[in-house]
């Protein structure tokens, strides 16, 4: 018997060190891996939000993530303005891509025990009723079922500012969870649920938790019972996307400064026994500021870079990352009100003028990888990069 428990063991140890993101876990994961999806800004232009559709399907990405605001379909308790959702919904079919819809930015009316004002003290906060939050979330899936591919519901609960300016709190983002998931599934079964993407930083008090503690705090209050996929924002900062998280630190920098910083949360996954659920990234770039805005200026990368990255990027979880890597979203097709004070301007692919940064060509033309499906790299002169001959994305 001891011997038998000492084969094992080491077996276990052999895989382990073979396997130590537990890949060989997944058996049906909810996204084809991998799958190419791009946050766009599709509500108050419908001539800008026709032409970003033609672009993602230019570049052969499938799925188009897009917020349905809360305070945008219910400015008013029970008063419903679902005309625009209606066009986008149709818009995105019509051109045979997928939605992803993030639910989040609550109303005023939402959360009156609330003091401040929205954009000038937070950027979003929950609402003092989860009944009102399970309401939105029920009625955006019973209008659109079967139409909308997953939902992300609310971002970066790990930062005060997106929770009311309140000390972050795991718990109580997992109750939020859990009364609009199960609105969801009562009305759209189908639908995949994702958790917010996480904030990666290191601050650690009232304003922010790191968003490895904050994800361990989450499997702590039980928040994958309400999931299927588990949410992460990747920006890769200043380092190339090849930067392993240990390899920061001997450089002097940190581990949430790098797009492998997605391994760190994994390793959180199989720690929590979770390692059979996929991980979706819901926000990934770097960012290209000129020095307008001091705060993003530091990690700043040049056009040609950001191009060189995203790509390296999505061939990185395409080599490494299968299939417990999902979705991966890129920001941004940019809203067309940006100005280049705004930092979002210069995260962005293609500028609200209508200059195409080189990223956007970059990742157009790459090859693409989905489940059995290789699509193959082509020139940037070749008939399907002109839009001459359609190439159908993954699904």
């Amino acid at each position: 018997m001891l011997a038998l428990i000492l084969f094992f063991t080491l077996v276990l140890a052999r895989l382990t060190t073979l396997d130590p993101l537990a890949a060989s876990a997944l058996a049906q994961p909810p996204f084809t891996s991998l799958t190419y999806g791009i946050h766009a800004f599709l509500w108050w232009d419908e001539h800008v939000a026709n032409l970003h559709l033609d672009w993602a399907r230019l570049m052969v990405f499938s799925h188009v993530k897009q917020v349905f605001a809360w305070e945008d379909l219910e400015p008013q308790r029970g008063v419903w303005v679902l005309d625009r959702a209606d066009a986008i919904v149709s818009a995105v079919e019509g051109r045979g891509l997928k939605l992803v819809v993030r639910l989040s930015d609550a109303p005023d009316w939402s959360h009156p025990s609330l003091p401040g004002r929205k954009d000038r003290d937070f950027v979003d906060a929950p609402p003092d009723d989860l009944g009102d939050m399970a309401a939105y979330c029920g009625a955006v899936a019973g209008r659109y079922a079967g139409r909308i591919a997953a939902y992300q519901i609310w971002n970066e609960p790990n930062l005060a500012r997106e929770w009311g300016n309140r000390p972050p709190d795991a718990a109580g983002y997992t109750a939020l969870l859990r009364a609009c998931g199960a609105a969801i599934r009562a009305a759209d079964p189908a639908a995949i649920l994702i958790s917010a993407g996480l904030a990666p930083t290191g601050t650690y008090d009232q304003t922010a938790r790191p968003d490895d503690v904050f994800l361990q705090e989450l499997y702590t209050a039980g928040f994958q019972r309400e999931i299927d996929v588990v949410g992460v924002n990747a920006p890769g900062y200043n380092n190339p996307p090849d930067l392993s998280p240990d390899d920061a630190v001997a450089q002097g920098s940190q581990r949430f400064f790098t797009f492998r910083r997605v391994e760190d949360l994994r390793r959180i996954m199989v720690a929590n026994g979770d390692a059979a659920r996929q991980m979706a990234i819901l926000e990934m770039g770097w960012h290209t500021n000129p020095g307008v805005n001091p705060d993003y200026a530091w990690f700043a990368v040049d056009e040609a870079t950001q191009a060189r990255y995203l790509v390296e990027a999505y061939q990185y979880a395409a080599d490494h990352w299968r299939p417990w890597m999902g979705l991966m979203t890129t920001i941004y097709l940019p809203d067309p009100s940006w100005t280049p004070d705004r930092e979002e301007y210069w995260w962005a692919i293609t500028t609200p003028e209508g200059y195409v940064r080189p990223a956007f060509i970059e990742l157009a033309n790459m090859a693409k990888y989905c489940g059995d499906r290789v699509i193959p790299a082509r020139a940037p002169d070749s008939p399907e990069a002109l839009g001459l001959v359609p190439v159908d994305p993954c699904d």
